[in-house]
């Protein structure tokens, strides 16, 4: 781990499962802006007709959501006669549905079997390349997750970028007086999970009205970071229209970074493929440190949260050296990141298609 980033934050690989919750990474929209550059990028080539074929003609754009998708089958299960369905591709229906069998939500800390929320999160790492041995073939398609190739394929869409969001892989640990810990050194320390139990404040926001709750830290980053890059739009829309404002400036974005190569994105030529989700969970490290640092946490506190006790409080915006509010810090970070995801999605499939 790096040293710089070792007082507070930890790596996904080395996290127990207490880090799973059910928010998701990015968004809709960072999601299918990663999907989407990955679409144009691989565009007319090989790659893309192998990715039809497997994904029964869905783009990667509209794969990369569908992990969080099926979430909405957690409350009352994949059967209960009213939950939603792919149904103009039955196929890969069925075996969504094997899957989320295979790997349904649980709270327990011990189970016989993993929930797949905890994929998004504490076992990115190791489903990453776990989602690339099936489609290379070195994990059969009858395995015990029930991923199959088209099923691997829709969580590599989705993965690449929940490992690019910072607070998916940093979190900050904190002492019984409420004060950053290392959790190495001191095993009591509590956890914030991922920001999931801090509300945020920005200095950049007008007064709270009556009625209006505080940010969630953790959704700041999944949805108003992606939402900076957009132009502002009515909050009162309804969800349809916002859609179809945001749709022309998300298509235009995601052709500049399509056709805009990104620093840093590329590995080193010596490293395996099957390496690359560690190396991206180190890169962004430092920035989940970062986006921790630039932060004061205040009335910090011990909170059960379905079965086990975690850290709570708040986040307070501080004045920063640069001057630069964390909002446009945040939303530079998420537009650099979408952008590596974009690039990183394609150049992967490509490898291993």
């Amino acid at each position: 781990m790096k040293s710089a980033c070792r007082r507070a934050l930890f790596l996904t690989l080395f996290i127990s499962v207490q880090l799973a919750t059910a928010v998701q990474a990015y968004g809709p929209l960072g999601h299918e802006i990663v999907g989407g550059i990955a679409d144009e990028r691989l565009a007319n080539t090989p790659t893309a007709m192998k990715i039809r074929t497997l994904l029964d003609g869905l783009t990667l754009e509209k794969a990369a959501v569908i992990a969080d998708e099926i979430k909405g089958w957690d409350k009352k299960g994949v059967d209960d006669p009213k939950a939603f369905h792919y149904s103009a591709h039955q196929k890969i229906d069925k075996q969504l549905r094997d899957f989320w069998r295979a790997n349904q939500p649980t709270h327990d800390l011990n189970p016989a079997a993993p929930s797949h929320h905890w994929f998004h999160y504490t076992d990115i790492v190791h489903m990453i390349p776990y989602c690339v041995d099936v489609l290379r073939g070195r994990v059969p398609e009858q395995n015990e997750r029930k991923i199959t190739k088209p099923v691997a394929l829709i969580l590599l869409a989705h993965y690449v970028a929940d490992i690019h969001q910072p607070l998916h892989v940093g979190a900050e640990y904190f002492d019984a007086q409420g004060r950053p810990a290392d959790p190495d050194k001191e095993t009591s320390a509590l956890g914030d999970e991922g920001g999931n139990t801090f509300t945020l404040e920005l200095s950049d926001e007008p007064p709270r009205r009556r009625g209006i709750r505080k940010k969630n830290f953790h959704a700041f980053w999944d949805y108003d970071a992606v939402n900076a890059l957009f132009p502002e739009v009515p909050s009162t829309l309804r969800k349809s229209e916002l859609q179809a404002q945001i749709e022309p400036f998300k298509k235009e974005l995601v052709h500049e970074m399509a056709m805009q190569e990104p620093k840093n994105w590329r590995m080193p030529s010596n490293i395996d493929i099957h390496n690359y989700a560690e190396l991206w969970a180190d890169e962004i490290l430092p920035v989940a440190h970062e986006a921790h640092e630039r932060l004061q946490f205040i009335n910090v506190r011990p909170e059960q949260e379905e079965g086990r006790v975690v850290a709570a409080g708040e986040a307070d915006e501080k004045l920063q050296p640069d001057q630069i509010s964390y909002r446009t810090w945040a939303a530079n970070i998420v537009r650099e990141e979408l952008h590596k995801a974009g690039w990183r999605l394609a150049d992967l499939l490509k490898n291993i298609l």
